[in-house]
């Protein structure tokens, strides 16, 4: 039999969408939508995976430059390739997994390895042929320096 409902302006229950439903099973749904790790059984114990990652970047301009920080931890600048391409500005790279090692349990695991490649679009301004970079503490900084020819010069003009 189908029911239809209908809103009481005067009922002061607040609608619960989750009331019916498990949480753990929630949970393994989300997690399994998002591939961030395997569903969840055995009364909610997640599973051991290594999740895929994207490196998190903060990209700031002032007028000189435009600067790209990405978060690598636990990479050298050896393993980080950087390449500006038909006014594309790649990062690429991979973060290893540590091997496991003999006698030693795995309870969890949350940081993501592998490969990542990260492409940023350049700005009309920006002049990628003179790009540089350095990497310190886990962080990578990339210097894309504005072109003087995309500058605009402010010009009085008189009114006859």
């Amino acid at each position: 039999m189908n029911t239809l409902l209908r809103w009481d302006p005067t009922s002061r229950t607040r609608w619960n969408p989750f009331k019916d439903h498990d949480r753990h099973e929630l949970e393994s749904q989300l997690a399994t939508l998002l591939s961030t790790r395997e569903p969840t059984a055995n009364g909610g114990k997640e599973a051991l995976t290594v999740a895929q990652w994207s490196p998190l970047v903060d990209i700031t301009e002032d007028e000189k430059e435009y600067l790209i920080q990405a978060e690598l931890p636990d990479m050298k600048k050896e393993d980080v390739r950087l390449t500006v391409e038909n006014g594309v500005l790649a990062i690429s790279g991979e973060r290893k997994f540590e091997k496991e090692e003999k006698g030693r349990k795995y309870h969890r695991i949350e940081r993501a390895y592998g490969s990542f490649v990260r492409k940023f679009s350049l700005s009309e301004d920006a002049d990628g042929s003179n790009v540089t970079a350095n990497f310190k503490d886990g962080v990578l900084q990339v210097h894309l320096p504005k072109s003087v020819k995309a500058k605009q010069k402010t010009v009085e003009i008189t009114i006859g």
